[in-house]
């Protein structure tokens, strides 16, 4: 459930007291949108007008309903059969007292889980809590739960400690009050501690044989004047004081409960299991692919810009033509830079494949081959000089044709790779074994040639090969090796150094763009080619993970919806949120 309208938070009580009905009420809408959470709406606060209530809470024998009608001023009747039937009831139990009314629970920490669960009720339907112990001191298990009641349920600054019993023989009071805050850790200075005796408060009441004085004396003496005026300070502010922050604190575990609900176990819990790790599977394969598009891509791209450094260097100064070997080898090098892209990028496809199927088996669909499709247009290059006389003109064509015949040849072979296959091939590759360029485009690891003119056994059928396998990226080389076979001669004198100058600049510049416009089409088309066959996998898994998917969908919609709900209802209740760094001291 979207909220579009968030709900604007401020700390005093007036904005609480209208906040928590609207986040109540939308916390109702989302848990009602789900059968696992539909119970949970008969928990959420309502409004309510009724008189604050004020649970007494802590173990049998602690002296809770002693307490109680200590505060109530019972006769002697009505003590006797009010303390003679509290150890016996399982219920919370209402009494009215000073506008408010007393709630005492069954006594805690005892042993019986009816007792125990009727008691949590209880203290979350409470407003504020009255934490009765004894002069005997809380065990670790009582301390626990109190440091609970006091933070994580929200009750510090609406809670008092009650250590009753104080009258007790061999009861130091001092060191029992400094034992209590001790225990009470953060807390200590946030939440009253209230030595009484309810005992001595019932008889000084009650029993006619005291004098007035002696009445006093154990009156005083009892804590329970204190107490009184305690509980009166903490529920003062009222029903639209203290109950938004109550209603808050349960509105929060109400949501806590929510997001338990949503665990999930048995056939759902393997569902969901199954989906995720296929989820995990498939984005570890394609984030191993698209490593290896990006390496190898940057691999193409400094190769083919330190193939244009090789090329611009070989540029002389007599008329600016690439020679033959150099142009030769560049063109390999752009043709081998591919070669190794498509054999990197397709073993890392494989790759991937082999370990979705070594886990899911001959469900998972083979990728498409590889297909390198990717062109780089034509650059353009710095213009020739333009002013030259007819004699420079004449000198910078004559040259031209002379530097021209070997990279004719090479624009020969090419067109041949590019358009036939087979004997032409073999001819190629023999041509290419003839020079020493050449041999070092078929031969860069060594397997096919044992010098200039021969081939190793089998040489000649694997260089033939590799002729005809390089026919696909003949059209891109082409393209990019254009410039360096359309070089216009230029003669050698000192005022066409700078055009030499610009010509070396310009092939620097031409292959810097080539590495560029073939990173960004290598990685898009990569990144096309993995993405097509990323689908169909999810597709052909689809049956397997569809199920767990789904349940993974809804339970995260539904606990971002519950966390959204519960980050508000905190941020109204921050001003008096439990920091155990930082207390916040009693006023």
């Amino acid at each position: 459930m979207t909220d579009d309208n968030p709900v604007d938070v401020s700390e005093s009580d007036e904005d609480l007291n209208s906040r928590v009905p609207v986040l109540s009420a939308r916390a109702e809408s989302v848990l009602n949108a789900h059968p696992r959470t539909q119970h949970l709406t008969a928990d959420l606060p309502r409004a309510d007008t009724s008189p604050l209530r004020i649970a007494l809470l802590g173990p049998y024998s602690a002296g809770k309903s002693t307490l109680i009608a200590a505060l109530l001023r019972l006769p002697p009747a009505e003590v006797a059969e009010l303390v003679d039937a509290a150890p016996k009831t399982h219920e919370a139990t209402p009494y009215h007292w000073d506008g408010v009314t007393l709630v005492d629970l069954p006594g805690t920490l005892s042993g019986n889980d009816a007792h125990s669960e009727a008691a949590r009720r209880g203290m979350r339907g409470a407003d504020a809590l009255m934490i009765v112990t004894t002069s005997e001191l809380p065990g670790e298990a009582e301390t626990r739960a109190i440091l609970r009641a006091l933070g994580a349920d929200g009750f510090a600054d609406r809670s008092a400690i009650v250590v009753n019993k104080m009258s007790a023989e061999n009861s130091d009071r001092e060191v029992v009050l400094d034992e209590i805050r001790k225990r009470l850790g953060p807390f200590a200075d946030r939440v009253p501690v209230i030595p009484t005796d309810a005992r001595d408060y019932v008889d000084a009441v009650n029993d006619l044989e005291l004098t007035e004085e002696q009445r006093v004396l154990l009156v005083a003496e009892s804590g329970i004047d204190v107490l009184t005026a305690e509980l009166r300070r903490i529920t003062a502010p009222g029903v639209e004081g203290v109950r938004p922050k109550a209603q808050a604190h349960e509105l929060i575990r109400v949501l806590k409960d929510a997001e338990q609900r949503w665990e999930l176990d048995g056939e759902e819990l393997d569902a969901a299991r199954t989906a995720k790790r296929a989820e995990e599977s498939i984005s570890r394969a394609r984030e191993a692919v698209l490593d290896a598009l990006e390496r190898e891509s940057e691999i193409v791209t400094s190769r083919i810009r330190t193939a244009g450094g090789r090329a611009a260097d070989g540029v002389p100064e007599k008329n600016g033509a690439v020679p033959v070997d150099i142009a030769t080898a560049v063109t390999g090098e752009l043709i081998d830079a591919r070669t190794a892209f498509d054999v990197r990028f397709s073993s890392s496809m494989s790759a991937a494949f082999d370990a979705l199927v070594a886990e899911y088996g001959d469900a998972v669909p083979e990728p498409e081959p590889w297909v390198n499709e990717v062109d780089v247009p034509e650059a353009t290059l710095a213009a020739p000089m333009e002013s030259q006389s007819p004699y420079e003109q004449a000198i910078r064509e004559a040259a031209e044709k002379a530097a021209n015949v070997g990279a004719k040849k090479l624009h020969e072979w090419i067109g041949k790779i590019a358009g036939e296959q087979g004997e032409a091939a073999a001819k190629i590759a023999n041509w290419l074994n003839k020079i020493r360029a050449g041999q070092k485009v078929l031969d860069a690891e060594g397997k096919i040639t044992n010098g200039v003119g021969k081939f190793k056994p089998w040489g000649k059928i694997k260089a033939t090969k590799k002729v005809a396998s390089t026919a696909g990226k003949v059209q891109w080389a082409v393209a990019a090796m254009g410039p360096l076979m359309d070089v216009k001669s230029i003669v050698k004198d000192q005022s066409n150094w700078a055009a030499i100058k610009k010509r070396r600049q310009a092939l620097r510049d031409h292959f810097a763009d080539v590495a560029l416009r073939q990173r960004a089409g290598l990685t898009d088309l990569g990144r096309q080619h993995l993405s097509e066959w990323i689908a169909e996998v999810e597709q052909s898994l689809s049956g397997l993970t569809k199920q767990g998917a789904e349940i993974r969908l809804t339970r995260e919609m539904a606990l971002n919806e519950i966390k959204g709900l519960r980050d508000g209802a905190e941020k109204l209740i921050r001003p008096t949120a439990d920091c155990p760094g930082e207390p916040v001291p009693r006023r």
